[in-house]
């Protein structure tokens, strides 16, 4: 009798565990921070995460990788609705298009030619989100 209940009750723990577990493989840690701007500004929020990211190293200043200078006053025209010299038929930025915009393509590793960027470690989940919700928002100069 005494096996019958222990062996009961380590079912019934055994299930609990498993139980939790799923639970925990459900929640996506890949996710963003839901707390990412909805409509973010191009100066206040999007400028900034280029100048401390991809100008460094000389990556995209005045002389700029692929001729993709992200100086401030500079970014915004070398990036809306500008061909990329990278991979033919690609918008480096498609207003309102966060999916089909080659810089998206880039920020995420997902790109065909080169190398995902920023080459130093990447942004953060939040921060390309950030620049997602700019592009979606119609990639505002504001």
């Amino acid at each position: 009798m005494f096996k019958k209940i222990f062996t009961g009750f380590f079912a019934i723990i055994m299930i609990f565990i498993f139980m939790a577990n799923c639970r925990k493989d459900s929640q996506n840690p890949t996710e963003p921070n839901s707390n990412v701007k909805d409509d973010p500004s191009f100066v206040a929020d999007i400028q900034p995460l280029f100048s401390g990211n991809c100008l460094v190293a000389g990556c995209h200043d005045v002389v700029a990788s692929g001729g993709l200078d992200l100086t401030v006053g500079k970014a915004y025209m070398h990036l809306v609705n500008i061909a990329s010299t990278q991979d033919k038929g690609k918008t480096r930025v498609l207003p309102g298009d966060a999916t089909k915009s080659y810089l998206v393509v880039k920020l995420e590793g997902k790109q065909s030619f080169g190398s995902k960027m920023p080459p130093s470690g990447g942004l953060s989940l939040e921060s390309i989100q950030l620049i997602k919700n700019w592009i979606n928002k119609g990639a505002k100069n504001n």
